[in-house]
């Protein structure tokens, strides 16, 4: 079971003050704050894991937690879109990384510059096809590219309108499949040896 790290008392201004984002994220799509909640969980597991400092720690915290806050940002017909988006669809749904950024950054408290980085860059690559700057390798903060992994693994872990739930066993072939190219493989490494005793691993029947 994860355990959870101390918390920085720098981020608690922006943690107080970003409650109410969360709110409105679950009015707005509650599947969305929900998976935002295990992002966390499972960010804040891997981010221990990996070492990060406690600072670090507190930036990740807050970005897995809003990772995806610019999608209050997106307009309803694509965010509830019950099938596959098209390319101009997908541009748009693809501008909730700066969306999120902008409004994390317009809290201006400790973390929140930081924060709202880490959430621009959530959906790079670590080969650089990724959005919406297509940095690469070490060029993406750390932080993002935990929230990858984990967003990735979540978001395959449940139905949607546009999809089935798929089993853990599934989630990580194509994960392995991702290593490399969409993911940091030692990230990946350290990732594999935790989530099979997780308590946000996907049913794997």
């Amino acid at each position: 079971m994860e355990k959870a790290a101390a918390e920085d008392p720098r981020f608690a201004p922006l943690r107080r003050h970003t409650k109410a984002l969360s709110v409105a994220l679950g009015y707005r799509d509650v599947l969305t704050r929900r998976h935002s909640e295990r992002v966390h969980g499972l960010s804040a597991a891997l981010g221990e894991r990996y070492l990060l400092s406690k600072k670090q720690l507190g930036i990740l915290e807050i970005a897995a937690s809003f990772h995806d806050i610019g999608k209050i940002g997106i307009p309803d017909h694509i965010l509830d879109k019950p099938s596959y988006l098209d390319e101009d669809e997908r541009r748009t749904m693809n501008q909730h990384a700066a969306i999120g950024e902008q409004i994390i950054a317009a809290t201006d408290l400790e973390g929140s510059l930081e924060a709202a980085r880490v959430i621009r860059h959530h959906h790079e690559h670590f080969d650089g096809r990724g959005y919406p700057d297509k940095l690469a390798g070490e060029q993406i903060p750390i932080c993002a590219r935990i929230i990858s992994i984990t967003d990735s693994y979540d978001a395959m872990a449940v139905t949607r309108s546009y999809h089935k739930a798929r089993t853990h066993r599934e989630i990580m072939l194509i994960l392995d499949r991702e290593t490399g190219t969409k993911h940091d493989p030692e990230l990946m490494h350290i990732f594999c040896a935790f989530i099979e005793s997780s308590i946000y691993i996907a049913a794997n029947i």
